[in-house]
């Protein structure tokens, strides 16, 4: 049987390096020190929560409350040195409130854990991110229904596989993108109601021994109620994945938006041209106007999509319930969110102040995309669709070889070529992209009427969106407000 020999430990000087290469290894407090105001405010709920215990007499309680905003005015004044022997911003507060108070601010950690401290600061952060986002969602929302409420008549060809296919109104393609930010805040709101739960007063896994009333510190923090499970309750970090997922489906929805645009403002498309404050020039070549805003929102959406994979690929491998792993998703919520609410407020203002080449789009929309029409008028004349496709391809196909377009044609050629009486066929020129819209009787469609009705269906819908999320952000700030004793 082999023997293994234990080697001569470090000594003294290297035992010391190695301290300091684990200390920065495991700080957190260069991404967690966001999380100050929640923390703090956590901290002043439970000060008040053992007072209710009878763990602390309530001028206890109120000379920490004190401390901790004082703790706080000196981190968000960048007064408060930031140590990574001190590890996280719950060490730090700490730490600094032993100095402020002394032995009374050991106390303040009675019947609590960092595990589900750090649970209910990411919840109350997460729902702060939720807030605002969806607002930006609201103002990329706006600024899409202001853009096509000037651009009503505007027609273009509507694309698939990147092929023109048939004439829309630009309203009803912007009103697509309103669509899928609709869902998007719908998303957002799930977020919302997923983190609707406090986590306080779960301890580090097992609960706490003192009488802590979950209810009350839930309501004083603005949640609905306590969490119901103290192993899940540290554990849980489905708010967050879900946030992630909520956000990547957002920066998908930008990214198509972006792509659109980049391509309609290149010279082979010349349909828009971007506002010249998010756009830039070339290095070397003078006639560039590059769409770098758009790009950058176009490329951020990986970020976001990563951000969401890691913590998936994190949190399947876990065992129950708190594991130091959870750490590393922080970082991925702090930036995720501040990158979804600065491509936002890029979005909305560029939307805005969108210039489209009204000729251009209308001219793109003429002729062949005018095929469906021909076919839809050979069914209303008794053919069936199958043959009335038929006859048309054919018809483009011989246009094309000749160099001409749908719009060369007479009633007698058309007549000739589809087969059909003279009558029929002068009954389906004049072709044109205007008329094709007006054909499109059904719901949903392109129709102006029913573009004029969405538009304005629309416009209440993010109404009461804006107003509900407002009042949300107003009841959560009220919460999140220094506690006065």
């Amino acid at each position: 049987m082999k023997t293994w020999v234990r080697g001569p430990g470090p000594d003294g000087e290297s035992s010391r390096l190695n301290l300091q290469r684990f200390e920065r290894f495991s700080s957190s407090i260069q991404a967690d020190v966001r999380l100050a105001r929640f923390d703090v405010r956590c901290s002043q709920v439970h000060a008040r929560a053992l007072t209710r215990a009878d763990v602390l007499s309530a001028e206890e309680a109120a000379e920490l409350e004190r401390g901790l905003s004082a703790v706080l005015a000196e981190i968000e004044a960048g007064t408060l040195q930031l140590r990574d022997d001190l590890e996280d911003i719950h060490t730090h507060v700490e730490a600094r409130l032993s100095q402020l108070l002394g032995p009374l601010a050991g106390a303040l950690h009675t019947g609590r854990s960092r595990n589900d401290q750090i649970a209910t600061d990411l919840r109350l952060f997460t729902r702060q991110s939720a807030i605002v986002v969806s607002l930006g969602i609201c103002d990329v929302v706006e600024s899409l229904l202001h853009t096509a409420g000037r651009s009503q008549a505007l027609i273009l060809p509507g694309y698939t596989h990147l092929q023109r296919g048939q004439p829309i109104l630009l309203a009803h393609y912007l009103l697509a993108h309103v669509e899928m930010l609709k869902r998007d805040l719908a998303r957002f709101g799930g977020v919302w109601e997923v983190a609707d739960a406090c986590p306080l007063g779960s301890g580090a896994v097992a609960g706490a021994g003192f009488r802590l009333d979950r209810k009350w510190m839930a309501s004083e923090l603005g949640f609905s109620g306590p969490t119901s499970n103290s192993v899940d309750a540290v554990a849980d970090r489905d708010f967050l994945a879900d946030f992630l997922f909520a956000g990547s489906q957002l920066m998908v929805h930008l990214s198509r938006l972006a792509e659109d645009l980049i391509i309609w403002s290149s010279s082979e498309f010349s349909f828009v041209v971007l506002p010249d404050e998010f756009s830039t020039g070339s290095s070397m070549m003078p006639q560039k106007r590059n769409p770098d805003a758009l790009e950058l929102v176009r490329g951020f959406s990986g970020r976001l999509l990563g951000s969401l994979v890691a913590t998936l690929s994190t949190l399947k491998g876990l065992p129950m319930a708190y594991d130091r792993d959870l750490q590393v998703l922080t970082p991925d919520l702090l930036a995720s969110a501040e990158v979804l609410s600065a491509c936002l407020g890029v979005v909305a203002p560029l939307v805005e102040g969108l210039r489209f080449d009204e000729s251009r789009m209308v001219d793109a929309a003429d002729s062949f995309a005018l095929a469906t029409d021909l076919a839809d008028g050979l069914v209303r004349s008794g053919l069936p669709f199958r043959e009335a496709h038929h006859r048309v391809s054919e018809l483009v196909d011989d246009l094309i070889q000749q160099g001409r377009t749908l719009g060369d044609l007479r009633p007698e050629k058309l007549a000739d070529s589809l087969e059909i009486e003279l009558e029929d066929a002068a009954s389906l020129l004049p072709l044109g992209p205007r008329r094709s819209i007006e054909a499109r009787v059904t719901e949903g469609s392109t129709n102006p009427g029913m573009v004029y009705a969405a538009l304005t269906a629309a416009s209440a819908s993010v109404e009461d969106q804006r107003r509900t999320w407002s009042e949300r952000g107003r009841v959560f700030e009220k919460r999140m407000s220094p506690a006065t004793p």
